[in-house]
């Protein structure tokens, strides 16, 4: 496996927000290089990709396409564009590893070892998604050697479509979020925000559910709530705006254990729709990690397994949000609940899960390496009949 480079086809932009692709793909650069290719850019220029070296083995590389009126062919010139980058980095023996299925349309003139769809999240359902998305993932389901899926309930929907198909839920850099237990260094921005403070972090977006936010703050002028993270793909003048809520911006990942560390109360306050019907929120455990409470509305893959184990509060309306977040504030003794919290992430993490996917796929490419034996024994077999 190590011989093998990982190339990667992403939706996401690698510096927007650390998250599963991060954390996985610096773990698979400790001991192979790893290419990190985002969606195109179209502009003025000629076509051309910059190359960046974000840590040793990670290059992340950005296409930007010249915007002539007509993207027809973009197809034609991504391809070229990657070619020149395998050629320049004279990468050979590789893996292809997408979270895009619209990646697929650029890469059927490649040769990968082997092929892994990390089918994240269901992005049919986002807003804006390509409407080529669904037919794309079919060829990609079909092209695809192995899929991991970010949450039992993904796999559950999507476990048909592929016979080597495996459920990741999102993981926790336990080490990292659990400074949040004895840091007591207050951010600038924070510091003046009043107790007791309900905190988010994470992309505000059409999955957010802004009417219980903002019903929760007119019942509850006395709680502030802090909400850290990019807003897209919807108009901020939607959000709620009241004294008691403080939207601090996007925050680096390394500093979010000091903005947690000043929380009572972490929350996760997502709108029942199709955008996050499948959704394995990666801030559940790290809110758990940081030893805060939390309130979240009824996902799937936050009612099971933490609702169920009683790690997490499910609250979708403001009354029952309210009715958790007083009985947070009243209790004395979280220990109990503390002890349940490490209990169960005790054998959380992102290594595990790196660990974990590294065994199915050295498993698939032995596969692969007995199979092609097989057929290279037949035919010489057939030349010396």
């Amino acid at each position: 496996m190590k011989e093998h480079d990982l190339v990667c086809f992403s939706h996401l932009r690698w510096n927007f927000v650390f998250q599963r692709p991060q954390h996985l793909l610096t773990r698979f650069s400790q001991d192979r290089r790893v290419f990190y290719i985002e969606e195109p850019i179209f502009h003025d220029g000629d076509d051309n990709s910059q190359i960046t070296l974000a840590q040793d083995n990670l290059w992340i590389i950005v296409p930007y396409l010249r915007l002539d009126g007509e993207k027809q062919d973009s197809t034609s010139r991504l391809e070229r564009l990657f070619k020149k980058l395998f050629e320049d980095f004279t990468i050979k023996k590789h893996i292809f590893w997408f979270y895009t299925p619209m990646s697929i349309e650029v890469t059927g003139s490649f040769l990968p070892e082997l092929v892994v769809y990390d089918c994240m999240d269901e992005l049919s359902a986002f807003k804006f998604a390509p409407s080529a998305l669904e037919a794309n993932e079919e060829k990609l389901f079909a092209k695809a050697d192995l899929v991991f899926t970010g949450g039992h309930s993904l796999f559950e929907a999507k476990k048909h479509r592929h016979n080597n198909i495996f459920p990741f839920p999102s993981s926790i850099d336990k080490a990292h979020f659990s400074q949040a237990r004895t840091n007591f260094f207050e951010p600038t921005d924070q510091a003046s925000i009043p107790h007791p403070r309900i905190g988010f972090y994470g992309v505000i977006d059409e999955r957010m559910n802004i009417e219980l936010i903002d019903k929760v703050a007119v019942d509850k002028p006395d709680w502030h709530f802090i909400i850290i993270g990019p807003i897209v793909k919807i108009d901020e003048s939607i959000l709620p705006r009241y004294d008691n809520i403080h939207y601090l911006g996007s925050k680096l990942y390394k500093d979010l254990p000091s903005y947690l560390a000043g929380w009572d109360l972490a929350m996760i306050p997502f709108a029942i729709n199709e955008s996050t019907r499948f959704i394995s929120p990666t801030k559940t455990p790290e809110y758990l990690a940081a030893g805060k409470p939390v309130i979240s509305s009824s996902i799937k893959d936050v009612v099971k397994p933490y609702g169920e184990n009683k790690l997490v509060h499910i609250a979708d309306t403001a009354e029952d949000f309210i009715c958790a977040a007083s009985l947070e504030f009243q209790t004395k003794n979280t220990q109990p609940w503390l002890s349940a919290v490490d209990v169960f992430l005790a054998d959380k993490s992102w290594d595990n899960t790196w660990y974990q996917m590294m065994q199915h796929i050295n498993r698939k490419l032995e596969e692969i390496k007995q199979e092609k034996n097989i057929i290279n024994l037949k035919v010489k077999e057939h030349i010396y009949v």
